[in-house]
């Protein structure tokens, strides 16, 4: 930008220099808004009359003014006294009255008492105790206000000293940018501090009101301030720094629940993490367990019961497709398990911390995000891929499924199934070309990856219902599922609910439907329990099916939500 004229005169350069700012920056703006907002900013009058202000005070200030005398009270009383003995005059009379006049004695005493006042700052005295050996220190005043001053302390093991051990970024030591990592603390308030557990130390700091003074001796090297990171990440997991034994400064914790979105401030400690939630006003960071030392203290609980794959079901729904599940009534009578590329021991076996996201919309024209449905059997997954379905038969389809059964007279290649032979199916399933497949007396049948690419190929969101172990196979860039885990409500709502309802028993295509009992009540509601518990971190959506009608305009409005707003997604499928 080229240099502005700052003009002449006795109080002009910032007012002149704010004047000709937007015409000076006129050919630098390329939007009208912009230009407007210039304009009506350095335009305003309130604007204009502050920098008259402040450049009348600059001005002033620079002639160094100093007052004449500053006894003027006493001046006027022995002016007083020397004109009682002249001859009455009107002028004296009037002089003598104004003199007396009590607003006029406090104006001068008021006068005296500013120009004998001294009005620069006042630095605490340093200490007459400084061992010889120290070579300085730092007196260190902070101002306490609610919030914590965003700094930890430990003791050396070595030394025995008391060190700054973290300085939390945003908080207010940080802020002050005279405390940094090292600093070896002498004094609070001035008490000695050495002999004193960090935990007496804060303590004291807690009980403190008002500023805070602090005798430091700087370290060796003070650390460079860093530059704010833009990592995101998802929090896959609850964290309470209340309850946390190893966390170095409970106050300095960050609490957060499974699904917030952080952005990770620091990682300069391999065991503890400064983050802060994003869009929170607050902008000191928090103290979280990094990806790592989070890891080791989960694998160092016992084991979570494993949730078992269901058995497949050839549940017929013309037009739909069919769920590969059974009812526990099958499950007797079936030995054949679900599989997928990959052994559910194996999924168990990974950690769930942090995600590393990114904010991701989806871009007019691309192919639409695959919405994957999760839930206990009977919990009414089919009932809603139905409804959306009916609802925009041009916008929402499903996969159709593999089998190795031959074809029967009514059916139709690529509508009920795609049928193919057993060796064929065998061979694509070395491949991992199934999303998820099963044997239900001796036939095969299975979902393909390929069945979804040619759903989503046709500019649809495709709806897919799947085991929750597989979605992990699912999150790719490719397919960018967006999850909806629909659960059941309390088992005292499914009684009322659920009471003229059926379920369906599959038994190939026979299927039989019967009343929901008891059992399959709270086999749902324990189903969709451990299913949240062990695979809650892969949902971005719950939605609770007690009314079925409720449940499919909340999962329309989140679908059309996938669609046009801006959602976070795995850094990974936006930079693969």
């Amino acid at each position: 930008m080229p240099a502005l004229s700052t003009g002449s005169g006795n109080y002009s350069g910032l007012h002149e220099l704010l004047c000709a700012l937007p015409s000076q920056l006129q050919p630098h703006v390329h939007s009208q808004d912009d230009s407007t907002f210039l304009h009506n900013m350095f335009g305003e009058r309130s604007l204009h009359s502050l920098v008259k202000i402040h450049e009348r005070l600059q001005h002033y200030e620079e002639l160094s003014p100093a007052p004449i005398l500053d006894s003027a009270g006493s001046l006027a009383a022995d002016l007083s006294e020397e004109l009682q003995g002249k001859s009455a005059s009107e002028e004296i009379s009037e002089l003598l009255n104004l003199l007396a006049k009590p607003h006029v004695k406090s104006l001068l005493s008021v006068h005296d008492t500013v120009a004998q006042k001294s009005y620069d700052p006042e630095l605490p005295p340093l200490p007459d105790d400084i061992d010889d050996d120290e070579v300085s220190v730092k007196i260190i005043r902070l101002v306490k206000n609610k919030e914590p001053l965003g700094a930890t302390i430990k003791r050396d093991e070595h030394t025995g000293a008391i060190l700054i051990a973290r300085i939390m970024r945003g908080g207010a030591a940080d802020r002050s940018g005279l405390i940094h990592v090292g600093d070896v603390l002498r004094e609070v308030n001035g008490v000695p501090v050495d002999d004193k557990k960090p935990d007496e130390i804060i303590h004291i700091l807690s009980q403190s009101q008002g500023a805070i003074t602090f005798k430091l001796i700087p370290a060796i090297k003070e650390e460079m301030p860093s530059k704010e990171q833009k990592m995101f990440v998802k929090t896959l997991f609850d964290y309470d720094p209340a309850e946390d034994k190893a966390i170095p400064c409970k106050e300095a914790g960050l609490a957060f629940k499974r699904g917030d979105i952080l952005q990770i401030m620091s990682q300069d400690d391999v065991n503890w993490w400064q983050a802060k939630q994003d869009g929170h006003a607050n902008p000191r960071a928090g103290l979280i367990p990094s990806k790592q030392f989070q890891e080791r203290f989960a694998l160092r609980r016992p084991a979570a019961s494993v949730l078992q794959p269901q058995k497949i079901s050839n549940r017929r729904s013309s037009g739909f497709r069919r769920s590969f599940r059974l009812s526990r009534r099958d499950k007797k009578t079936n030995k054949s398990m679900y599989e997928c590329k990959k052994s559910e021991q194996y999924d168990m076996a990974d950690v769930a911390t942090y995600e590393e996201v990114t904010p991701h919309r989806r871009q007019s024209g691309a192919k639409h995000r695959l919405v994957v449905l999760v839930g206990p059997t009977g919990v009414g997954l089919n009932e809603l891929k139905r409804k959306l379905l009916i609802s925009d038969p041009q916008h929402f389809s499903v996969t159709v499924p593999h089998t190795s059964r031959p074809k029967r007279n009514q059916e139709n290649e690529g509508v009920e199934y795609h049928f193919i032979s057993k060796n064929i199916f065998e061979t694509d399933i070395h491949n991992n070309k199934f999303i998820e497949h099963g044997e239900y007396k001796g036939n095969y049948y299975g979902t393909s990856l390929d069945s979804v690419r040619s759903v989503l190929s046709k500019n649809k969101v495709c709806l897919l219902d799947v085991q929750p172990h597989t979605i992990k196979h699912l999150r790719t860039a490719e397919f960018k599922p967006y999850v909806v885990f629909v659960k059941p409500p309390p088992v005292e709502r499914l009684r009322e609910s659920r009471r003229n309802a059926k379920v369906i028993s599959g038994r190939d295509d026979k299927g039989s439907a019967k009343s929901f009992s008891e059992e399959d009540f709270l086999e749902m509601v324990s189903t969709a329990q451990q299913m949240e518990s062990q695979h809650g971190h892969l949902f971005e959506k719950i939605i609770v099916n007690d009314d079925l009608t409720a449940a499919f305009t909340e999962l329309k409005v989140a679908l059309k939500k996938v669609e046009t707003d801006t959602h976070w997604v795995p850094i990974s499928w936006t930079h693969s």
